[in-house]
């Protein structure tokens, strides 16, 4: 199945090179490596994690969400000419926090939206509350 999940990246990268993209960051910031060299990658997902998937209605519980899932590398999104992030909901306020004011670096892969051209953040004012 790997082939399969290896052109899913590559129409993905089209979209972003190419059309509007949006830009989404790893699941996990212990999976983010801004030097990947891997298009996509198997990840084992933290807790916390997995608790924000019960929390935003993607799963009925934290034992049906799955402990692995596949994700696009910070290298593949930043390879994109635009970067849009739609940020809603207060439990990404003090991500959002960290991405504007914290130090670039892979313990917040959202930061490393700091480093492109053309990068857009749209926040709520839920999750924009730590940034007045």
């Amino acid at each position: 199945m790997l082939p399969i999940y290896l052109r899913c990246a590559e129409e993905a990268i089209f979209l972003f090179k190419h059309r509007v993209p949006h830009d989404h960051s790893p699941n996990d910031p212990s999976a983010a490596d801004f030097s990947d060299q891997k298009i996509i990658k198997a990840v084992t997902l933290e807790e916390i994690c997995r608790r924000q998937q019960v929390h935003d209605g993607c799963f009925s519980s934290l034992a049906d969400v799955p402990t692995q899932a596949l994700t696009l590398t910070v290298p593949t999104l930043f390879h994109a000419d635009y970067h849009f992030c739609m940020v809603p909901a207060k439990t990404k306020a003090q991500a959002v926090h960290d991405t504007i004011h914290g130090s670039i670096g892979e313990h917040c892969p959202a930061s490393i939206l700091r480093r492109a051209q053309n990068a857009v953040l749209y926040l709520d004012p839920d999750s924009s509350t730590l940034l007045k």
